[in-house]
């Protein structure tokens, strides 16, 4: 016995209702069957077409998915290009330093140096969306601040950041690293005896 397919079968039953039908209709009905029979052959062309639409769209979908995650890869693999960038002339600049000091005696150019080089620096990590917390002198915010110390201070009002001792830094407005600080707290009160 040999299996038929779906749509062998409804081909079977499609012939067996027009031999049918031939038998019993008349002219009118033959016309009405013939309607219905190409209604019904337009409706699987469509339906065929769908079907190949519904693959087209999967596949599409799935070559989306790979490309996806190979644009993740390369942004993850090369995303630190425009930093690298940012700071390789920094590089050269130390190197042309470095390379000065070994030829001179004046302390006053090499120092004026070193401030090129920061300034440089700073501004490499400005154009990179890093900008540094000021400190010194403000109210202590635990959100931006680590307090390391805490001193007494009459120049100084309670909660005051009396001294900064390594300077924290935001990444487009998120905290990179807290400022550590000193901070002032008032002097303890002591009675008399």
């Amino acid at each position: 016995m040999v299996k038929k397919t779906k749509k062998d079968a409804i081909q079977d039953i499609q012939e067996g209702a027009e031999t049918r039908a031939e038998g019993y209709a008349s002219g009118n009905d033959k016309l009405i069957i013939e309607t219905l029979t190409q209604k019904l052959q337009d409706k699987e062309n469509e339906a065929a077409e769908n079907y190949d639409k519904y693959l087209r769209a999967v596949a599409e979908l799935e070559n989306y998915k790979k490309r996806a995650v190979r644009d993740r890869a390369d942004s993850l693999k090369f995303g630190q290009e425009n930093l690298i960038k940012d700071i390789l002339p920094l590089m050269d600049s130390l190197d042309r330093a470095m390379e000065h000091a070994c030829k001179s005696n004046d302390f006053e150019a090499f120092k004026e140096g070193l401030q090129l080089l920061q300034n440089q620096l700073s501004g490499c990590l400005g154009r990179q969306g890093v900008e540094p917390i000021e400190a010194a002198g403000r109210d202590f915010d635990p959100n931006v601040h680590d307090a390391v110390l805490q001193v007494e201070s009459p120049d100084h009002k309670h909660n005051q950041v009396v001294q900064e001792f390594e300077k924290g830094y935001l990444l487009n407005g998120r905290l990179l690293r807290p400022s550590k600080v000193s901070v002032c707290r008032l002097p303890v009160k002591q009675d008399a005896p």
